[in-house]
């Protein structure tokens, strides 16, 4: 722990440097001309803050399990080798300290980090393998029995309902089955974070953050049609009317309404203040909508939408936007979109399916002259904003969720795929794989845990949320990667599991903000003083 504490310091150092190192160069140009100074940054800041989490949950655990300090150690040593040599911010963009004219800083790292980074790391990620491939698994209790129990309960339910079925489901792109959602509901999966008065459980993001974890890990469908429900019920919790709670607060949280988020539109992308739909009032007060959105998840099945848009024309921007409750019909499969003024066309997709992805058009569409979220014109992207920290750390939790199974999938055919002999789990290529993959894995649990609790506590956590999905996103995709590169061609063949994992880790870089927007939220917020 010693030789860890030091190397965090002299990483928290880097950092500093680094948060200086870019504030001066932005004294001549901008943030935007400086994209990848500033995103580099941005990934600094989160493997060191990774770090801290990781150091943290060694702390908590002690020395009960003897794979967490090896695990922390393979984190701290592969990591500061990044910081120090080269951070990959993608597949083929790499951030080097010389990007920020880092070098002193990164020597002084190298110098504080020496016990951790020169040991005998090819015979330690050895030995994580082999715990691994005896069944041993990193500390994961939060030592708090109520939260214990209820990860093991919806570890039960993930494993006897949704892994034994899941990739059938996904290779006939059908819809999470009804009877499957009706259990969710009956854990009380879609009203975590609702408030006990109004039916749901009134607990924290940390709870929905294991929740998702333990559901993603059975297929990321399934994680994320919570994740509609709790970007509904959170924009109704901070911005509804009492009317508007009362009433749909306790449909949401038992399950038995549906909502989707009706946000993007064509062309539009992260420039939400370039929105174009319109909602006008008739000469009865009803709403009328027109326009069109993209990438709708779940919009057939759904029965309620939460949908952005502009109620006042003359407004610029982002002044224009309202955030509108809008009722539908559930929609069939033989009649989606039976709801009049509206109509759909299905978005196929590679992976991430179970709930579908639609292209959406509205001609006159209509909704009740109530529906108007909070009763005010021009908060919706003000009422948006506030959802995002909660749905990009869930994010974060699926990305651990799929993370893990990826690991699981390998490791498990590195035990049972024998090639020369022996299984291939004892070929060190593969059991690097592994042993980087659990370390990854706990990384980002961490951090995204963090993150939680921070928006647990009430305060701002834009910069964590970013962080846990930045970092969250990369660990599921190069877990997914590595698994799939264990199981050699049969990885590639769509009957094998870990082909549906690669495809559902892929989409984690992209929604809920890409990862370029993460690093920009992140290394603004940092080099305007929000730390």
């Amino acid at each position: 722990m010693a030789e860890l504490a030091k190397t965090l310091e002299g990483a928290r150092a880097y950092r500093e440097a680094a948060l200086s190192a870019l504030r001066k160069r932005l004294e001549a140009r901008s943030i935007d001309a400086e994209q990848r100074a500033a995103h580099g940054f941005a990934w600094v800041a989160t493997s060191v803050a990774a770090l801290e989490a990781i150091h943290g949950w060694l702390a908590a655990n002690g020395k009960a399990n003897p794979l967490d300090e090896k695990i922390a150690h393979l984190a701290f040593a592969e990591t500061v080798s990044q910081l120090i040599g080269g951070l990959p911010m993608g597949q083929n963009e790499i951030f080097r300290p010389g990007d920020l004219d880092l070098g002193e800083a990164a020597s002084a790292l190298r110098e504080a980090s020496l016990g951790v980074i020169h040991g005998d790391l090819a015979t330690l990620r050895a030995e994580v393998a082999a715990m691994l491939a005896e069944g041993h698994w990193p500390s994961e209790t939060f030592h708090d029995s109520d939260l214990d129990a209820i990860r093991d309960q919806y570890r039960r339910f993930t494993d006897t309902e949704i892994i034994p079925n899941a990739h059938q489901w996904h290779l006939a792109n059908a819809l999470i089955p009804d009877e499957t959602v009706r259990h969710m509901a009956e854990l009380g999966t879609f009203g975590v974070c609702i408030p006990e008065e109004f039916g749901g459980l009134g607990l924290g993001k940390l709870v929905m953050c294991l929740v998702t974890e333990e559901l993603s890990r059975g297929w990321i469908g399934t994680g994320s049609l919570g994740t509609r429900s709790e970007i509904a019920g959170e924009l109704i919790v901070l911005g509804g009317t009492d009317a508007q709670k009362a009433h749909w607060l306790p449909l949401i949280a038992s399950g038995e309404i549906l909502p989707t988020a009706v946000f993007t539109e064509p062309d539009v992308g992260s420039d939400l203040g370039s929105l174009t739909t319109r909602a006008r009032q008739d000469r009865n007060g009803e709403w009328v909508i027109e326009g069109a959105k993209t990438w709708i998840t779940h919009a057939s099945r759904s029965d309620l939408m939460t949908m952005l848009t502009r109620t006042l024309p003359d407004a610029k921007g982002y002044a224009g936007l309202s955030m509108l409750l809008v009722p539908k019909p559930r929609g069939t499969e033989d009649d989606p979109f039976p709801a009049d003024g509206m109509a759909g066309s299905e978005i196929e997709v590679l992976g991430y399916r179970g709930m579908r992805e639609y292209a959406l058009s509205f001609d006159g569409m209509h909704a009740p002259a109530d529906a108007l979220l909070g009763g005010e014109e021009g908060l919706g992207f003000k009422q948006l904003m506030r959802t995002f920290e909660g749905a990009r750390i869930q994010t974060a939790a699926r990305a651990v969720g799929v993370a893990r199974r990826a690991l699981e999938l390998g490791l498990d055919y590195a035990l049972n795929r024998k090639q020369f002999g022996k299984a291939i789990v004892h070929f060190p290529r593969v059991a690097d794989k592994l042993a980087m993959s659990v370390v990854d894995m706990v990384l980002t649990r961490e951090l995204t845990y963090e993150a939680a609790r921070a928006k647990d506590s009430g305060k701002r956590c834009d910069i964590e949320a970013g962080m846990a999905k930045l970092l969250g996103a990369r660990a599921a995709w190069s877990n997914a990667d590595a698994a799939l590169q264990i199981h050699g061609g049969n990885g590639y063949a769509m009957e094998f599991e870990i082909s549906r994992v690669l495809y559902d880790a892929r989409i984690l870089n992209i929604f809920e903000g890409a990862a370029e927007i993460q690093a920009q939220v992140i290394a603004k917020g940092l080099v305007g003083g929000r730390n």
